[in-house]
């Protein structure tokens, strides 16, 4: 087992333990914690997510967590991977359920869809590395979502077409890596991905 240690983020939205048991399957150290010490002194921070926007924001202040992790993710420059929700989170503003501010780490909007996004479906990859190493284009991943993240070109490492509209599959931006599919539930290929984030984690801490 890696001596690495990933904190999933505990903003009280669903998915934690998901997420828990696939990072331990492949071979590391989690903590599901919003303690400060544990968020500070973590090897990198997982921010899981099933829910609103808003609320998670609200959670998200009420726990007093933002300035927590943005000294992490921004001054430390330790790795972050965002996924669904908490993807959107990292925007500067999202708008479901009214205009909210988000985290702000990445120069973002989060805007509705027009239909529903549920099911697996294959995404197009812009950025190989790091994250999609050894993965394919065309590969089908796990969609659960009814808002997607307007953002520039340069942060986005793969996209995928739904409903007749190129949606934002992933992002990264530095140390910051996210996904608007949920690795934890895609099977194989979730799998080889979150093994390519936990490696850069590797790298990154020495």
């Amino acid at each position: 087992m890696s001596g690495k240690k990933i904190v999933i983020v505990d903003y009280d939205m669903g998915n934690k333990h998901s997420i828990k048991n696939a990072i331990e399957f492949l071979g590391y150290k989690t903590v599901v914690s919003r303690k400060t010490d544990d968020i500070l002194n973590g090897d990198a921070l997982i921010l899981p997510g099933v829910g609103s926007f808003k609320d998670a924001m609200a959670n998200i202040n009420r726990f007093g967590l933002k300035d927590i992790i943005k000294e992490v993710v921004i001054n430390k420059q330790k790795p972050i991977f965002g996924i669904c929700l908490g993807m959107q989170i990292l925007a500067k503003t999202g708008y479901e359920g009214g205009e909210c501010e988000g985290l702000g780490v990445v120069n973002g909007i989060v805007k509705p869809l027009d239909v529903l996004h549920v099911g697996f479906n294959s995404i197009e990859i812009l950025k190989k590395d790091p994250l999609f190493y050894r993965i394919m284009d065309d590969t089908h991943f796990y969609f659960d979502h009814s808002y997607f993240m307007d953002i520039y070109d340069i942060y986005i490492t793969s996209r995928t077409l739904y409903n007749g509209r190129l949606i934002t599959a992933s992002i990264e931006y530095k140390n910051i890596f996210a996904t608007q599919f949920h690795p934890e539930k895609s099977q194989k290929w979730g799998l080889v991905l979150l093994r390519n984030f936990l490696n850069f984690v590797e790298k990154k801490s020495g």
